[in-house]
């Protein structure tokens, strides 16, 4: 038996040594991780010496395509609570901020031309925009049944103020609609929009919860008469253009408490009739629609030159436009360069980017309003957010329509953008609004508890206390 152990070892040391001699197997090119030796993967030997199996590693595939998915985790991030919040105070601030950059480019040879200094109408401006600021924060941090209570206060106050315009009020351009008070013009039709807005939001809240919307009494009555009244004030001041406006909110505001198509039709065609009779009756007006598609600066007594100078500015900026403060039509050539038409001076300086990016703006401003109406269960938050939208969306349209030449000049501002303090301070307590409304969201609030200022000290006394937390009948740390 040893005889044939050692014969047997000998066997076996003779194979050992056999094995050693033996040339190596040649190594593929493959990486390092699961390479294979003499064709098999490292570590995958059998028996004794090949110990236990490991699966081979496949190889890595090109990486995929990026975009791929791209709409499913955008429609992801949208649905988070915070995220309609955020793009408001954020679409809403940068398009404040370019107002006010574009602002003091476009106005700096109108002030010079007055005799004022350069920056005069950016720094009229700039004190309107903090002085919005701080209705924006008061607005949203309001309560919902505050907004409701200053409903009817703001709408009286309106009615008395826009009453007042045709008695005590200074002409602008041809439309008697300002209060002059020294230091500033106020255009009291402004605020009757926020007006407008509140009011008729309560008032359908009210109606709703009550349930009588079902009846088209209640449904017209009394928010078409207030509003014709409102249209009346306006018209007395010639301001054809924030009466399109306020009947843009209306619209808006029988669409969201649904009223029938036979309602919708009724009210739409006598506004319309209305309208023609307004347009017929005026030779300003008519003047501005023949300028439609005009490409003659003086034709109609020189009523074409702005809306052709416009087009001139937009055709001149190329795509990237000709750089800040370079613009040529705000030499004079282009009237109402800083207020109506800036959108003009916009599309000249920065380009057809630039005009890009202040519509997507306000797309993305609109789209993020239509979210929080449609997400809430109170009918004023419902009524309030749709009908502020309705407002900014079809002023901006009436402005952008009349400066690219596809609608009549109405004589409105840019929202947010062009310079004047009367539209800017209504409109910045109507974005607070938006914004009150959508941190007043159930999932919004709980994601801002969160976030709160005393929440990494909470969360930290939690983990404190839980780790000195110790189990029943524990021995203590140091013990063994």
């Amino acid at each position: 038996m040893a005889a044939e152990r050692t014969a047997e070892g000998g066997r076996y040391s003779s194979a050992r040594v056999h094995r050693s001699r033996s040339p190596r197997a040649p190594r593929t090119g493959l990486p390092l991780r699961g390479r294979t030796f003499a064709g098999r993967p490292r570590g995958t030997g059998s028996g004794a010496g090949g110990g236990a199996s490991r699966t081979p590693r496949a190889p890595r595939g090109p990486r995929g395509n990026p975009l791929r998915g791209l709409p499913a985790r955008l429609m992801r991030a949208w649905d988070r609570p915070l995220t309609a919040y955020y793009v408001i105070l954020g679409a809403s601030l940068l398009i404040i901020v370019l107002g006010l950059v574009m602002v003091y480019s476009a106005s700096v040879i109108t002030a010079l031309n007055y005799g004022l200094g350069g920056s005069f109408f950016f720094r009229k401006q700039l004190g309107a925009a903090l002085l919005g600021g701080l209705l924006l924060v008061a607005a949203a941090r309001m309560p919902v049944k505050l907004h409701r209570a200053l409903s009817y206060p703001l709408l009286v106050v309106a009615i008395i103020t826009m009453a007042a315009v045709p008695l005590i009020g200074v002409s602008v351009n041809g439309n008697r609609n300002w209060i002059n008070l020294g230091f500033f013009q106020v255009q009291p039709s402004e605020f009757g929009k926020l007006a407008l807005v509140l009011w008729g939001a309560d008032l359908l809240a009210r109606k709703s919860e009550k349930r009588l919307l079902n009846q088209w009494k209640h449904m017209l009555v009394p928010l078409v008469p207030v509003t014709f009244l409102l249209l009346g004030l306006i018209m007395l001041g010639s301001d054809m253009g924030t009466a399109m406006i306020l009947t843009a909110i209306l619209f808006g505001l029988l669409w969201l408490a649904g009223a029938p198509t036979r309602m919708f039709a009724g009210v739409l065609g006598f506004v319309g009739l209305l309208g023609v009779i307004l347009v017929k009756t005026s030779d300003n007006r008519l003047a501005r629609f023949a300028c439609l598609g005009s490409t003659d600066a003086h034709a109609f007594n020189d009523k074409c030159q702005q809306g052709v100078h416009g087009l001139y500015a937009l055709a001149s900026g190329g795509f990237f436009g000709s750089g800040l403060g370079a613009s040529v039509e705000k030499w004079g050539e282009l009237p109402e360069a800083h207020t109506d038409f800036i959108f003009a001076v916009l599309g000249e300086e920065l380009g057809l980017a630039g005009t890009l990016s202040v519509i997507a703006l306000f797309t993305a401003l609109g789209y993020a309003g239509i979210r929080v109406a449609g997400r809430t269960e109170d009918p004023f938050v419902r009524y309030a957010a749709g009908a502020v939208i309705t407002w900014i969306t079809a002023q901006a349209v009436i402005n952008l329509g009349a400066v690219l030449g596809l609608l009549p000049i109405a004589g409105v501002p840019l929202p947010l953008f062009s310079y004047g303090g009367s539209s800017l301070l209504p409109t910045m307590f109507a974005i607070g609004l938006l914004i009150a409304f959508a941190r007043d969201e159930p999932a919004a609030r709980a994601a801002l508890a969160l976030r709160g200022p005393g929440f990494g000290r909470k969360r930290f006394a939690v983990r404190w206390n839980t780790m000195r937390r110790r189990a029943p009948g524990a021995r203590p740390s140091g013990e063994r």
